[in-house]
Protein backbone atom coordinates (compact mmCIF):
# COMPACT_ATOMS: atom_id res chain seq x y z
CA UNK A 1 0.00 0.00 0.00
CA UNK A 2 2.92 1.96 0.58
CA UNK A 3 4.51 1.67 -2.41
CA UNK A 4 1.28 2.64 -4.31
CA UNK A 5 0.99 6.17 -2.38
CA UNK A 6 4.80 6.54 -3.20
CA UNK A 7 3.97 6.11 -6.90
CA UNK A 8 0.67 8.19 -7.05
CA UNK A 9 2.72 11.02 -5.07
CA UNK A 10 5.74 11.12 -7.33
CA UNK A 11 3.31 10.71 -10.67
CA UNK A 12 1.55 14.02 -9.10
CA UNK A 13 5.13 15.60 -9.21
CA UNK A 14 6.06 14.14 -12.33
CA UNK A 15 3.06 15.29 -13.94
CA UNK A 16 3.98 19.15 -14.35
CA UNK A 17 7.28 18.64 -14.39
CA UNK A 18 6.94 17.25 -17.57
CA UNK A 19 4.46 19.68 -18.84
CA UNK A 20 7.06 22.64 -17.94
CA UNK A 21 8.87 20.76 -21.07
CA UNK A 22 6.92 21.93 -23.20
CA UNK A 23 5.88 25.69 -22.38
CA UNK A 24 7.24 28.17 -23.58
CA UNK A 25 10.46 30.09 -21.40
CA UNK A 26 10.55 33.24 -23.66
CA UNK A 27 8.55 36.13 -23.90
CA UNK A 28 7.94 39.56 -25.30
CA UNK A 29 5.48 42.91 -24.48
CA UNK A 30 5.15 45.86 -26.47
CA UNK A 31 2.87 48.65 -25.87
CA UNK A 32 2.23 51.75 -28.15
CA UNK A 33 0.86 55.67 -27.34
CA UNK A 34 0.66 58.60 -29.53
CA UNK A 35 1.65 61.94 -27.72
CA UNK A 36 0.37 65.45 -29.05
CA UNK A 37 4.55 66.49 -28.67
CA UNK A 38 6.56 66.15 -31.88
CA UNK A 39 9.46 63.54 -31.69
CA UNK A 40 12.12 65.50 -30.06
CA UNK A 41 10.13 66.47 -27.47
CA UNK A 42 9.22 63.35 -26.35
CA UNK A 43 12.79 61.52 -26.64
CA UNK A 44 14.55 64.21 -25.00
CA UNK A 45 12.81 63.33 -22.00
CA UNK A 46 12.30 59.71 -22.07
CA UNK A 47 16.27 59.51 -22.94
CA UNK A 48 16.65 60.13 -19.08
CA UNK A 49 16.39 57.28 -17.08
CA UNK A 50 15.44 59.25 -14.11
CA UNK A 51 12.55 60.77 -15.78
CA UNK A 52 11.25 57.12 -15.59
CA UNK A 53 10.81 57.64 -11.53
CA UNK A 54 7.86 60.02 -13.14
CA UNK A 55 5.55 57.79 -15.05
CA UNK A 56 6.59 54.02 -14.78
CA UNK A 57 4.01 52.63 -12.38
CA UNK A 58 7.40 50.00 -10.83
CA UNK A 59 8.77 53.51 -9.80
CA UNK A 60 5.69 54.40 -7.86
CA UNK A 61 4.75 51.46 -5.89
CA UNK A 62 7.38 52.28 -2.91
CA UNK A 63 7.93 55.94 -2.36
CA UNK A 64 10.76 54.81 0.71
CA UNK A 65 12.90 52.98 -2.50
CA UNK A 66 16.34 53.71 -2.37
CA UNK A 67 18.33 54.83 -5.54
CA UNK A 68 21.19 54.92 -7.16
CA UNK A 69 22.96 56.75 -10.28
CA UNK A 70 26.22 56.22 -11.85
CA UNK A 71 27.31 57.56 -14.93
CA UNK A 72 25.87 60.37 -17.23
CA UNK A 73 21.66 60.19 -17.08
CA UNK A 74 20.71 59.75 -20.91
CA UNK A 75 24.23 58.46 -22.46
CA UNK A 76 24.96 54.91 -23.14
CA UNK A 77 26.69 53.41 -19.82
CA UNK A 78 24.34 55.42 -17.65
CA UNK A 79 23.39 53.38 -14.70
CA UNK A 80 20.09 53.41 -12.32
CA UNK A 81 19.32 51.35 -9.37
CA UNK A 82 17.17 50.68 -6.70
CA UNK A 83 16.45 48.54 -3.46
CA UNK A 84 13.09 48.40 -2.20
CA UNK A 85 11.88 46.04 0.71
CA UNK A 86 8.89 45.52 -1.37
CA UNK A 87 9.05 41.95 -3.03
CA UNK A 88 6.86 43.35 -5.86
CA UNK A 89 9.66 46.07 -6.08
CA UNK A 90 12.67 44.12 -4.99
CA UNK A 91 16.47 45.22 -6.08
CA UNK A 92 17.84 45.60 -9.70
CA UNK A 93 19.66 48.47 -11.70
CA UNK A 94 18.91 49.27 -15.38
CA UNK A 95 21.76 50.17 -17.88
CA UNK A 96 21.42 52.77 -21.01
CA UNK A 97 23.00 50.32 -23.86
CA UNK A 98 22.48 52.06 -26.82
CA UNK A 99 20.79 55.43 -28.33
CA UNK A 100 19.58 56.14 -31.69
CA UNK A 101 19.37 59.72 -31.62
CA UNK A 102 15.68 60.71 -31.48
CA UNK A 103 14.39 57.27 -32.39
CA UNK A 104 15.25 54.90 -30.29
CA UNK A 105 16.89 53.19 -26.27
CA UNK A 106 17.79 50.18 -25.77
CA UNK A 107 17.96 49.26 -21.99
CA UNK A 108 19.28 45.85 -20.39
CA UNK A 109 17.53 45.33 -16.90
CA UNK A 110 19.02 43.02 -14.14
CA UNK A 111 16.89 42.10 -11.27
CA UNK A 112 18.49 40.85 -8.37
CA UNK A 113 15.84 40.40 -5.76
CA UNK A 114 13.71 38.65 -5.32
CA UNK A 115 14.57 36.90 -7.88
CA UNK A 116 17.38 36.81 -10.31
CA UNK A 117 16.97 38.20 -14.48
CA UNK A 118 18.57 39.77 -17.07
CA UNK A 119 15.68 41.34 -19.43
CA UNK A 120 16.45 43.61 -22.58
CA UNK A 121 14.04 46.97 -22.75
CA UNK A 122 13.52 49.35 -24.93
CA UNK A 123 11.63 52.76 -25.97
CA UNK A 124 11.10 53.95 -29.30
CA UNK A 125 9.41 57.36 -30.74
CA UNK A 126 8.00 57.55 -33.95
CA UNK A 127 6.46 60.76 -35.72
CA UNK A 128 3.27 60.36 -37.05
CA UNK A 129 2.42 63.82 -37.47
CA UNK A 130 4.27 67.36 -37.16
CA UNK A 131 3.40 67.27 -33.65
CA UNK A 132 2.61 63.81 -32.85
CA UNK A 133 4.54 60.83 -31.69
CA UNK A 134 4.22 57.52 -31.53
CA UNK A 135 6.09 55.78 -28.40
CA UNK A 136 6.67 52.30 -28.13
CA UNK A 137 7.66 50.56 -25.08
CA UNK A 138 8.78 47.01 -24.96
CA UNK A 139 10.30 44.25 -22.94
CA UNK A 140 11.28 40.52 -22.77
CA UNK A 141 11.61 38.52 -21.02
CA UNK A 142 13.02 34.38 -19.71
CA UNK A 143 11.33 32.28 -17.31
CA UNK A 144 13.57 28.97 -17.29
CA UNK A 145 12.47 25.68 -16.40
CA UNK A 146 10.98 24.70 -14.31
CA UNK A 147 9.71 28.12 -13.11
CA UNK A 148 8.05 28.67 -16.60
CA UNK A 149 5.18 26.38 -15.62
CA UNK A 150 3.86 29.78 -14.13
CA UNK A 151 3.39 30.65 -17.45
CA UNK A 152 0.52 28.54 -17.97
CA UNK A 153 -1.06 29.72 -14.66
CA UNK A 154 -0.41 33.59 -15.05
CA UNK A 155 -0.65 35.91 -17.76
CA UNK A 156 2.47 37.63 -17.43
CA UNK A 157 2.48 39.38 -20.65
CA UNK A 158 -0.36 41.07 -20.02
CA UNK A 159 0.72 41.75 -16.58
CA UNK A 160 3.80 43.62 -17.44
CA UNK A 161 1.73 45.14 -20.97
CA UNK A 162 -0.64 46.84 -18.43
CA UNK A 163 2.20 48.44 -16.35
CA UNK A 164 3.88 49.43 -19.35
CA UNK A 165 0.79 50.99 -21.22
CA UNK A 166 -0.05 52.78 -17.40
CA UNK A 167 3.17 54.25 -17.55
CA UNK A 168 3.25 55.58 -21.25
CA UNK A 169 -0.34 57.10 -20.17
CA UNK A 170 1.39 58.53 -17.20
CA UNK A 171 4.06 59.87 -20.05
CA UNK A 172 1.57 61.39 -22.13
CA UNK A 173 -0.30 63.40 -18.96
CA UNK A 174 3.33 64.85 -18.17
CA UNK A 175 4.33 65.60 -21.48
CA UNK A 176 1.33 66.83 -23.24
CA UNK A 177 0.02 69.31 -19.84
CA UNK A 178 -0.06 72.64 -20.86
CA UNK A 179 2.90 74.56 -19.56
CA UNK A 180 2.91 76.34 -16.27
CA UNK A 181 2.06 80.54 -17.21
CA UNK A 182 4.67 82.55 -16.25
CA UNK A 183 4.55 84.34 -13.34
CA UNK A 184 2.59 88.27 -13.50
CA UNK A 185 5.82 90.88 -12.88
CA UNK A 186 4.90 93.17 -9.87
CA UNK A 187 3.73 96.58 -11.59
CA UNK A 188 6.28 99.10 -10.96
Amino acid sequence: MLKKVLVVVLALLAIPLLAALFVKQDYKVETQLVIQQPVPVVFDYIRFLTNQDNFSVWASQDPNMQKTDRGVDGTVGFVSGWHSENSDVGTGEQEIKAIVEGSRIDYELRFYQPYAAVSPAYMQTEAVGAAQTRVSWGFAGHMPYPMNLMLLFMDVEAMIAADLQQGLENLKLILEAPAAEPAEMPAG
